[in-house]
Formats: structure tokens, C-alpha cells, sequence
């Protein structure tokens, strides 16, 4: 069957992406970099040719996590929030990304827990 016309949602993910950055605000947090682990949904218009094997078509995650890199790594941060925020907005300026969600993850933020996440979920119609 032949899919190229069809308009069809799609989501990729983006598991675990691991950045080091500045993030904190917290007097032993200042100046040092900390890891920080993404999870990102992005959902997408495809219009079929995705499907029908054309790389040409498909949305290129490898240059979106570039972007995600330069722009987390190269920057400070007091909150996570603002991390996730950033990140939505960077993606959103995808013109075929409808909808968002990060997720930020920072391990070992908290003496008895494995880590603290704050998440996001951000629609292109809301901007």
C-alpha cells in the first residue's frame, strides 16, 4: 500500500540523552557542571513517504539532538523547569513538530533518592 499522500501523527523518542551542564542555584552547585538526563517525545505530521523507506522525508533526530546539546551544554541553569522549557521551544521551532514533552532528569540531586525530574508537555497551537 501505497502511503504517501496519507497525513498520520507520529512520535519519536529520545531516551536518556545524558548532557553535562551548570544547573543549580545551591552554593555547592555553583560553577560545576552536573549531569543531566533527557526524555523527549516529539510528535510530528509525517505525510507518508517516511513510511515508504525515503530518508529525504524523515525527520533528522541526529540533528535534533545536536541542537539540544549546543544549547544545554553551553548554557547555566538555576532550574530544571528552565531546562525543559528551553528545550520545548527549540524543538517546537521544528515546523512539523505539533506537540512536545520533556522531561529533564537529575540524578543523585537528593541524599536518599536515585534522582528528581520535572517534566513538560508544550503544543505548538499554545504559542
Amino acid at each position: 500500500m501505497d502511503l504517501t499522500f496519507c497525513n498520520i501523527m507520529a512520535t519519536i523518542f529520545i531516551k536518556d540523552l545524558l548532557l553535562r551542564t551548570e544547573v543549580g542555584f545551591n552554593p555547592h552547585e555553583l560553577g560545576k557542571k552536573q549531569d543531566l538526563l533527557l526524555n523527549i517525545s516529539i510528535q510530528y505530521q509525517i505525510n507518508g513517504e517516511e513510511i515508504n523507506d525515503n530518508p529525504e522525508a524523515a525527520l533528522n533526530y541526529r540533528d535534533i539532538c545536536k541542537r539540544i546539546i549546543d544549547l544545554v551544554e553551553n548554557r547555566k541553569f538555576n532550574l530544571l523547569e528552565k531546562v525543559a522549557n528551553e528545550v520545548a521551544h527549540l524543538i517546537l521551532d521544528i515546523s512539523r513538530v505539533e506537540e512536545v514533552s520533556v522531561e529533564v532528569d537529575k540524578p543523585h540531586a537528593l541524599r536518599f533518592a536515585k534522582s528528581v525530574s520535572f517534566s513538560l508537555t508544550k503544543n505548538k497551537s499554545e504559542l
